[in-house]
């Protein structure tokens, strides 16, 4: 679908009634919903690689307590998380996206991934198929997500992640996937400085963040540089509800995280040789100048920084 059509699409669902739901449905039929067998093993992927990166700075799963920010439609890395023997997660959405449907759907397909849990979290083969019978019954029998994880995992939404109300320094792990992208920058801020507040010393926060543009996803004729070509005034026409894109680089994730405070301990970001090749192909709008060619070329970034 051509990029500038499905922003018009999505511009006007967003001031529509009814709106959430038909563009939940057109996601199902034939937007990132209609492989979700694939989708499911992708933020599989994700979420032990966010599980690798925080062992790498000495913070294990098991008995850990997290905040995950952005819910999205299911939870999977709650889940996995509560599979793999974390003490508690709570997830917070500023809307309640979550769907029932798809929960049910991505607890089925967990199955598949258990031993991916044990490799990455350590926790025995014995337990966590346990964990995962009890959690799958639960779901089939149309529980709640506190209660088919015994309170472990708790949904709230609508929530802020700028605002917790959660008592200071009572967090180990504060985490986001596929999120950041989509916040303003001043939000951002906001949401790192509540971080900081609520995570114990050493605490750590992990935020995997996909900086590139999203519409190149269903238009193929377009890369994930191409919103750089445009002025804010004019990205505007297609920046929406349903997929905002702040078009903010690696950088600056990294350069706020140590605004509010914390050290950087994991930064993967770098600049791949096909999106140089790409940036050298269009024209950069001027109000990106402020950035190095690498730092405009780079579209993807997991970051872990630390509270001291």
């Amino acid at each position: 679908m051509n990029w500038r059509l499905k922003g018009a699409i999505q511009k006007v669902l967003g001031r529509v009634p009814a709106g959430e739901r038909i563009h939940y449905e057109l996601q199902r039929r034939g937007g990132g919903l209609r492989n979700f067998d694939k989708e499911l093993e992708a933020k599989v992927e994700d979420w032990r690689l966010m599980v690798g990166h925080l062992a790498s700075v000495g913070r294990p799963v098991a008995g850990a307590q997290m905040l995950e920010m952005g819910s999205g439609w299911y939870p999977t890395f709650p889940f996995g998380l509560f599979l793999g023997g974390v003490k508690s997660v709570i997830t917070v959405d500023l809307n309640r996206y979550l769907k029932p449907e798809l929960m049910a759907r991505m607890v089925e397909g967990l199955g598949r991934f258990l031993p991916v849990i044990v490799e990455a979290t350590g926790r025995k083969a014995d337990d966590v198929d346990a964990a995962y019978r009890e959690l799958r019954g639960a779901i089939r029998r149309g529980a709640s997500i506190e209660d088919a994880t015994g309170g472990v995992v708790t949904y709230q939404a609508p929530a802020d992640a700028a605002d917790t109300r959660l008592p200071a320094a009572s967090l180990d792990v504060v985490f986001s996937n596929s999120v950041l992208e989509h916040v303003p920058g001043p939000v951002i801020e906001a949401c790192f400085v509540e971080a900081r507040r609520i995570l114990r010393p050493g605490g750590v926060v992990f935020h995997s963040v996909n900086c590139g543009d999203h519409y190149a996803y269903a238009d193929r004729r377009i890369h994930q540089l191409n919103y750089l070509q445009f002025s804010e005034a004019d990205w505007a026409k297609w920046n929406n509800e349903f997929l905002y894109q702040n078009r903010l680089r690696a950088v600056d994730f990294t350069d706020m995280a140590k605004r509010a405070g914390f050290t950087i301990e994991v930064d993967t970001s770098r600049p791949h040789p096909t999106r140089l090749e790409q940036l050298s192909q269009i024209r950069v709008h001027p109000e990106f100048a402020r950035y190095s060619r690498d730092q405009l070329a780079i579209t993807s970034i997991d970051f872990v920084a630390r509270n001291p």
